[in-house]
């Protein structure tokens, strides 16, 4: 094992993962160590992954409403050799079936039983499909069913068995769970800290992408996350948000510090509109 793979950090491809800010963002997180870090739309770990690594919290609480992801979370720190174990079976069977493996794993989902299947079958096909699908990209139709065709990979990195062994430990202690972003209301308080990075308002009307789970995030998710994170402001703890540049997350959040930082854009069928972007960060500190 390297050391770089010796590094805890997403294990997981994923779209607005926050790996690429981390170094914008450095100056807005808490220099001080809290006690409580909550993260209710964890998608990569990308933030989690880096404050743990600067031990800024005792205990994190992470969540989402996408249970095939949790699902994952959960086999990563509880059961990392069985998934390995998986995973190498379903590289064994890419290499040897290709598109064949990849459309019946792809199909698991539609089963009734589906949700009920071990952790770490879950967790294995979602690794599986995200390192073979194509761009990385985990999108879901209304019914839950992930229907992001293959892609083009010679040598796909299906099974990083160090990056997966680092995640693990790292995720120790660490309470997972499905669950709305409205319940961090129950769990935080006063000193706390807590990063919300949620599907973000889209920048125009045909680039609306907020199907990682079958639940919608409009603009009526949007105008209640804003009251969230007004009542975490009320309740004393420090709250950090990404988003989009755009007219409506300026007027929602008008009354806290507005930072700008710029990322990259890769996921878009049209090359020539990929590129650096404003995106801006919420702080109530």
């Amino acid at each position: 094992m390297n050391a770089h793979e010796n590094q805890a950090g997403p294990f997981l491809k994923w779209a607005g993962g926050k790996g690429q800010l981390l170094a914008q963002y450095e100056p807005f997180f808490p220099q001080e160590p809290v006690r409580r870090y909550f993260e209710p739309f964890v998608g990569s770990g990308a933030v989690f992954f880096h404050l743990q690594a600067r031990g800024l919290f005792e205990r994190a609480y992470l969540s989402e409403v996408n249970a095939e992801l949790i699902a994952c979370y959960l086999a990563v720190r509880d059961a990392v050799d069985d998934l390995i174990a998986a995973l190498q079976g379903h590289e064994r069977d890419h290499a040897e079936h290709g598109a064949a493996h990849y459309y019946a794993v792809r199909a698991w989902d539609r089963a009734p039983a589906w949700t009920s299947a071990p952790p770490v079958h879950r967790a294995a096909r979602m690794i599986y499909l995200n390192k073979t699908c194509y761009n990385g990209l985990w999108r879901v139709n209304s019914q839950g069913h992930f229907n992001v065709p293959m892609g083009r990979y010679r040598r796909p990195d299906i099974l990083n068995e160090g990056r997966l062994r680092a995640a693990s430990l790292a995720l120790q202690g660490a309470e997972i769970a499905v669950a709305g972003f409205e319940r961090i209301l129950e769990r935080a308080g006063a000193g706390d800290f807590v990063y919300c990075d949620p599907p973000y308002v889209p920048l125009s009307a045909t680039a609306n992408f907020t199907s990682y789970s079958a639940a919608s995030f409009g603009e009526d998710e949007q105008r209640r996350l804003a009251e969230v994170f007004a009542a975490l402001d009320r309740q004393g703890c420090r709250v950090m948000l990404s988003n989009s540049d755009t007219p409506l997350v300026r007027q929602l959040y008008r009354a806290f510090r507005i930072e700008m930082v710029t990322a990259r854009r890769n996921i878009n069928s049209m090359r020539h509109k990929r590129g650096a972007i404003s995106e801006v960060v919420v702080l109530n500190y």
